[in-house]
């Protein structure tokens, strides 16, 4: 298995769990929809502009289309999750999203590309198992299937995301980017209207939304080119990692306190990573 796999996978990880805590905080403070529309229009913008810079050429109808299509999932994943958050508590929302988002993709690259080697298997188990307990808070009252259905939804949006990607075939991954950043802008506007949604935000939460974006951006990149690098399932269980990142920001920047159960999670991302590897 290629380095760079595991290098962007986690670097994928750090990017998307950042981006989380960022655009959590954001919509603590002004409307969702809000969130997700300035992000997305951040990372269209970015993209597009790196993509002109680098002079990539242009791709295939096909590997737009998937773009497109990674777009609208992951989009709807973005929404539900959102949502999720809104109305139960994290320490369900995270870790049912997480690993389900992780499953969908494991599930399709073994069908596809056969077993990974043992050592990653029994990597892939520790992942699950640290990104469960570290998401999980004190609360261990019985889960309800109603409020399951949510993060399930996200998890699913996510790890169709990651399959649609990682069908792109071509050399040009940024622009297919764009393309999945157009086609869930188009839907957010479309819900926006639906809903009649039409809070604007204000300056002083701008920028927060902005670093969301840029870094929702750079881990949708890292891993388009972690799926590129190596197996669709390794390059899936590595950025499903993110939870710990989040969780670990909100320790360090909020003074959040982590249970021992939470610790053990960390140790047991730790311990897949290094088998993953």
């Amino acid at each position: 298995m290629e380095l760079s796999t595991v290098v962007f996978g986690l670097g994928a990880a750090v990017s998307w769990g950042a981006g989380d805590f960022s655009g959590g905080v954001a919509t603590k403070r002004t409307g969702v929809l809000a969130v997700v529309i300035v992000s997305q229009i951040v990372g269209a913008i970015l993209l597009a502009f790196s993509a002109l810079l680098i002079g990539e050429n242009i791709p295939s109808t096909q590997d737009m289309l998937w773009g497109a299509l990674g777009g609208i999932s992951g989009g709807i994943g973005l929404l539900a999750l959102y949502h999720a958050l809104s109305v139960s508590k994290m320490g369900v929302v995270a870790p049912v999203t997480a690993v389900s988002s992780a499953l969908v993709p494991v599930a399709f690259g073994i069908t596809i590309e056969g077993l990974p080697a043992g050592t990653q298997m029994l990597g892939f188990i520790f992942a699950f198992i640290g990104v469960w307990f570290i998401s999980r808070e004190g609360d261990t009252s019985r889960i309800k299937m109603d409020g399951l259905k949510l993060p399930l939804l996200a998890g699913l949006g996510f790890g169709f995301f990651m399959i649609f990607i990682d069908r792109i075939q071509g050399d040009a991954i940024l622009w297919p980017l764009v393309g999945a950043r157009v086609a869930s802008l188009a839907m957010y506007f479309l819900a926006a209207l639906y809903l009649r949604k039409t809070e604007l935000p204000t300056i002083t939460h701008l920028p927060l939304m902005i670093l969301a974006g840029i870094l929702d951006t750079g881990g949708n990149l890292f891993y388009a080119l972690a799926a590129q690098a190596g197996r669709l399932d390794v390059a899936a269980v590595l950025t499903s990692l993110y939870p710990a990142v989040t969780v670990l920001l909100a320790w360090i920047l909020l003074k959040e306190h982590l249970t021992g159960r939470q610790w053990f999670g960390v140790f047991s991302v730790m311990i897949a990573v290094l088998l993953i590897a």
